[in-house]
């Protein structure tokens, strides 16, 4: 039987689908990260918490139908899980990355500002460049709001080992003849590149597509992103025209790419 427990706690659900340690400790901010929503009073004021095993409270279901039990618990600071499964010790001394990838919340307006202003910091390859973005937890909140309302746009978060470290926005637009296609913009975290996590949101952005009735997604890349371009392209999407001196970056004028590719 398949236990309904609050949607929030869905992402923290899937973590545990992942994971394939014996004991490992998580962070309350980690947590939260993860599902993207601060944590109740509670789970703060006491350990028991964490330990029930009885309705009507049901956010345990997230890690014990995982095979998980709360070990122990440092009030405010880290919980240590425990898992009951059979799990081989090679498997368990292996390093283990666990990539997470959900919905933006609201409450993820300051840590997605911060995101971007690392992402844009590391690359000349960004629309912004470092110092260059400037807006505030509000004016990122109503667009959030926007994008939650709207039946063609979407901003998801990778959260790689309780870490946010990428995300993607997808922007359509409200003009009824072009409601069938979506913009879309990829960032990750230097530190976490080379990991397969711009991969994997590419690749729920195109179940997203499909799930709303986006037909088309599109894209632009500046002409010396090599890594970028192939990623794309690999991704299934096709070069469709190119932009002469679309930005200038430190000065000089730079041509991007526009892509595209079609949702069947």
């Amino acid at each position: 039987m398949v236990k309904q427990f609050e949607s929030k706690y869905i992402p923290l659900s899937n973590y545990f689908k992942k994971c394939i340690k014996k004991e490992f400790i998580l962070t309350y901010e980690e947590i939260e990260a993860i599902i993207g929503q601060a944590l109740p009073n509670a789970a703060y004021l006491s350990s028991s918490w964490w330990k029930k095993t009885k309705p009507p409270a049901l956010h345990y279901f997230a890690w014990i139908d995982n095979g998980y039990s709360v070990k122990d618990v440092e009030l405010g600071k880290s919980v240590i899980f425990h898992s009951s499964k059979e799990i081989d010790d090679e498997e368990d001394d292996k390093e283990q990355d666990i990539l997470v990838i959900r919905e933006a919340e609201l409450e993820d307006a300051r840590p997605f500002i911060n995101l971007q202003e690392a992402i844009f910091s590391e690359t000349d390859f960004m629309l912004y460049g470092e110092s260059d973005f400037q807006m505030t937890v509000q004016q990122i909140r109503k667009r959030m709001t926007s994008w939650k309302t709207s039946s063609n746009s979407i901003l998801f978060l990778a959260i790689m080992n309780g870490q946010i470290a990428g995300f993607i926005l997808l922007q359509g637009t409200h003009a009824p003849r072009a409601r069938h296609r979506a913009s879309l913009v990829v960032g990750v975290k230097k530190q976490f590149s080379r990991k397969g996590i711009a991969t994997s949101l590419i690749n729920r952005a195109f179940l997203w597509a499909k799930e709303v009735g986006v037909t088309k997604l599109e894209l632009s890349v500046i002409k010396e992103n090599t890594i970028a371009h192939k990623l794309y392209q690999k991704a299934g999407f096709e070069k469709e025209g190119t932009r002469k001196n679309s930005l200038l970056i430190n000065g000089q004028y730079v041509d991007e790419y526009y892509m595209g590719r079609i949702i069947e």
